[in-house]
């Protein structure tokens, strides 16, 4: 990620989107651990995360599969998402999940002191 955006994204900067976005959010839990996250918006799947210690269980998929059906039941047929060019990990995941690099965009996210351009691939998926 861009130093830009990594000055902006404060473990305080996270508890505040976090609780902003709570509706967006679906977590999986395993046992007494969260296990990851994913964001919809839209069309837009955002943050997908699974923390380390649940990488290579299958949560991932199970995420991304429920992001793409939050996408389709909200009356999209496409889904997209944007990946740091350089997150060769996730970029694998998300061709083997059956995602296609659709090339380079500038992903504008928003900071304190207006959008920060974050360069990114973007990848879509049709979810019809």
């Amino acid at each position: 990620m861009p130093d830009s955006l990594v000055r902006i994204r404060t473990r305080e900067s996270f508890w505040k989107r976090a609780a902003e976005r709570v509706g967006d959010t679906t977590v999986a839990v395993l046992g007494d651990a969260v296990a990851g996250f994913v964001m919809v918006v839209g069309d837009e799947v955002e943050q997908v995360y699974v923390s380390s210690d649940h990488r290579g269980s299958g949560v991932a998929g199970a995420l991304l599969a429920e992001a793409e059906r939050l996408v389709r039941i909200g009356g999209h047929s496409r889904a997209w998402l944007a990946v740091a060019p350089g997150n060769g990990r996730a970029r694998r995941f998300y061709e083997r999940c059956g995602w296609a690099d659709e090339g380079e965009f500038d992903n504008r996210v928003a900071g304190p002191d207006g959008p920060v351009s974050v360069p990114c691939r973007r990848y879509a998926k049709s979810v019809a």
